[in-house]
């Protein structure tokens, strides 16, 4: 089960993101850059709470509240001073009309039901509010080079010899993984009720080399391998 792999290998989430600090400070800037005023928000799937984390002292914005379904990632993000709750983004309950902002960070490829998980979202936010959605798609680089790990069930593949980042993502995560396309979670946004889709990316080297620097969001999301989506409820 997937939160049982995130509860085993917590600390190896942040492991990771931190022998790669330069892929962290591109995805975090791509997310701080839907999030300005985002009034109250809630971040679904927010694993150790590091992202969160770094939006607080990197950029100002407080995100206080979070739901995870691994207590021990969850018990993290506590200690880094979130409100987290323990919960599946399918089957958790949320109030009405009740948020500005929802964050799918990195959660979307590990939630089977995110048709469902969308449709809590839109009911869940107040007219206006926005939903901010972010993963690697698909079609890009780094899921490909996944998939091919997740079907050979290692990295350590001749496959893979100066084609992998010098720190791959752990193949515990990889094999949990389902990776969608960018089109495909917008026809799932919009089927839930979402509209006035804009998007942003990062990540536009090579997995091999987009650790060796930091990346400043760009329009799009078409030469990325980490892409946001932004979608409203409109009032």
């Amino acid at each position: 089960m997937i939160d049982r792999a995130f509860d085993e290998y917590a600390s190896k989430y942040d492991e990771w993101f931190l022998k790669n600090m330069n892929v962290l400070a591109s995805e975090a800037a791509l997310l701080a850059h839907f999030l300005t005023e985002p009034g109250r928000a809630i971040s679904i799937g927010c694993g150790s709470g590091l992202f969160e984390a770094i939006l607080r002292k990197e950029y100002d914005i407080v995100i206080e509240e979070g739901i995870e379904p691994a207590e021990g990632m969850a018990e993290i993000a506590r200690k880094r001073g979130m409100k987290v709750r323990i919960g599946t983004a399918e089957e958790s309950q949320y109030g009405v009309a009740e948020y500005d902002t929802i964050i799918f960070n990195g959660t979307p490829s590990y939630i089977s039901g995110l048709d469902a998980a969308f449709a809590k979202a839109y009911e869940a936010l107040k007219p206006g509010g926005k939903i901010v959605v972010l993963d690697v798609p698909k079609e890009s680089s780094y899921a490909l080079l996944y998939n091919l790990a997740k079907e050979v069930g290692t990295w350590d593949h001749s496959y893979f010899v100066g084609a992998k980042p010098p720190n791959a993502y752990p193949i515990e995560f990889v094999q949990e993984s389902n990776w969608r396309s960018t089109p495909e979670k917008v026809e799932l946004l919009a089927r839930a009720g979402f509209t006035k889709f804009s998007f942003a990316q990062t990540l536009t080297k090579h997995p091999a080399y987009s650790d060796r620097m930091m990346e400043q969001p760009i329009p799009g999301y078409d030469s990325g391998d980490y892409v946001a989506i932004c979608g409203v409820k409109e009032a």
